[in-house]
């Protein structure tokens, strides 16, 4: 007998927000702009960065690989990578801020169903616990959430699922007891290697990647009143009208 879903957990970036390609790429060129590096990245260039998780991993990675265009001494690196990031943090939350990213379909719907079905709802993401407390506690006020872990808590990042063994030591759950929506390859290896059930929404991003492990994928969550999803994979059959609910979830996994 399949076990009962007590919990849901969100990735932030690309499932919340479709924060990549037009908040933390923006964030990060004019962070190097201001820094006076004469270089920055384009959207295909980081899609191909995304593959390293994290942002300071990211910026430390292109370093070793392309360079900055200007020397950095051995013994500097970490500080200047700090700095980098904490100038690219305060940017990108500006963004937020500003309401420039809106939530993607069906994400605050569906966050608002799993609350009122009382059950256990947490963020797990790779963004610093800045950036994460700014989409949970600012523009999701109106959500309940258990727990925010962000990627500052963990010595591994996604595709490593230290973040999600956390979240269920923090829970006390099971994995079978979890579903976790997740949009790249690395997080759903993330989740996968927890043990946990996945949901992956698509993006502009991820829609190309390997996904498989994923038990529904979906263009999105989607919305009644708005943009719909379309489903893009399943392990098994079950009936998708554009707008995935925690009701629909909760008996997929559970049955």
């Amino acid at each position: 007998m399949s076990a009962i879903i007590k919990a849901f957990i969100f990735d932030q970036d690309g499932v919340i927000i479709d924060t990549e390609r037009d908040g933390h790429r923006v964030a990060f060129n004019w962070t190097f702009k201001s820094y006076g590096y004469h270089f920055e990245w384009d959207v295909e260039e980081y899609h191909k960065l995304l593959k390293v998780a994290g942002g300071k991993e990211r910026m430390r990675h292109y370093l070793h690989t392309k360079g900055f265009g200007v020397a950095v001494k051995p013994d500097d690196e970490d500080e200047l990578i700090r700095n980098l990031h904490k100038t690219k943090t305060e940017t990108f939350i500006s963004i937020i801020d500003e309401g420039k990213l809106p939530l993607r379909p069906g994400v605050f719907r569906l966050m608002k169903e799993i609350n009122q079905a009382g059950l256990v709802l947490g963020i797990c993401t790779t963004s610093n616990q800045r950036a994460a407390h700014a989409v949970a506690y600012h523009i999701l006020k109106d959500i309940q959430f258990d727990f925010v872990l962000a990627g500052d808590v963990v010595s591994k990042k996604k595709p490593d699922p230290e973040i999600y063994n956390l979240a269920l030591e923090r829970m006390g759950l099971q994995p079978e007891e979890c579903i976790v929506i997740e949009d790249s390859r690395n997080g759903v290896i993330a989740a996968h290697e927890a043990g946990m059930h996945i949901v992956a929404t698509t993006n502009f991003y991820t829609e190309r990647e390997d996904l498989s492990l994923a038990d529904i994928v979906v263009t999105c969550l989607g919305d009644p009143d708005g943009e719909r999803g379309e489903l893009k994979a399943s392990k098994k059959d079950f009936e998708f009208n554009g707008v995935l609910s925690a009701d629909q979830l909760l008996h997929f996994f559970s049955s």
